[in-house]
């Protein structure tokens, strides 16, 4: 035995797509053992939709053993252009620049950049992480996809995550819950029961008059907002959500 510790890779496909993306989380749970690091080659990717690039925020989020390589033109403009912070997750080690398969050019690039400031918001993150290992979190959602990174958004994040595939189903998880629930985040278009008349039940029941309720949508709507305000939600967010600012808004509102 030399010590060595031996580096998984993961080539990620020419495209990553909504097809793609729940075979991806999969195969990133099948390659993480424990603490081992973890290599996510993004040199073949050629297009990487919007759901993906939330996707594989919240995989590489989930484990500081898991990085970058070699990301492609493709692929770091699919992160640019919403504006999302990944280069501290970039693997700069010297196999990594030396990879045949990989753009040379492209970890340089990055290196110019600079994110100095990364390791003292990573190191605040940790702290805080500690203090909220007992808050529980409710997301509502019937995207799998997207409940899927929300619990890995979270989780990593230190906090105790329960699942409802739609507003009905979240009610009925409440109801059945025994221990509280410090926030709950939902949707608003979802099947059965849309996230409106979620708030609105929940703040007719006097165990959630003042839960605080964030709600997740891909809606804008100026004239939505209101309405989800004026049905009692604490909050708005739009998707595709950054997961620091999502992370940080929870620790806000948790009682």
């Amino acid at each position: 035995m030399n010590g060595t510790v031996e580096i998984s890779t993961l080539q990620l496909p020419e495209t990553l797509d909504i097809a793609a993306s729940e075979a991806f989380l999969e195969q990133v749970r099948k390659a993480v053992v424990g603490d081992a690091p973890l290599r996510l080659d993004a040199s073949e990717v050629k297009v990487l939709t919007l759901p993906c690039v939330q996707v594989v925020m919240a995989a590489i989020r989930s484990g500081d053993a898991i990085k970058i390589r070699n990301p492609s033109a493709a692929f770091a403009a699919a992160f640019e252009d919403f504006g999302l912070n990944w280069m501290q997750y970039i693997d700069h080690s010297e196999s990594s620049a030396n990879d045949a398969t990989g753009d040379p050019g492209a970890n340089t690039d990055i290196d110019a950049d600079g994110d100095e400031s990364e390791p003292s918001t990573e190191t605040e993150l940790q702290t805080t992480s500690e203090n909220v290992m007992s808050k529980r979190i409710l997301t509502i959602d019937d995207s799998k996809t997207m409940r899927d990174m929300l619990m890995l958004t979270l989780a990593e994040a230190g906090f105790d995550v329960i699942q409802a595939v739609d507003g009905q189903d979240g009610l009925d998880v409440l109801g059945k819950e025994t221990a509280p629930i410090d926030v709950i985040i939902t949707d608003i278009n979802m099947p059965r029961m849309d996230g409106y008349e979620v708030i609105r039940s929940l703040r007719r029941d006097p165990a959630h008059k003042s839960t605080p309720i964030l709600v997740l949508t891909t809606e804008s709507d100026t004239d939505k907002k209101n309405l989800a305000r004026d049905a009692g939600a604490t909050g708005w967010m739009v998707k595709p959500f950054d997961p620091e600012r999502l992370v940080a808004t929870v620790r806000k509102v948790a009682p």
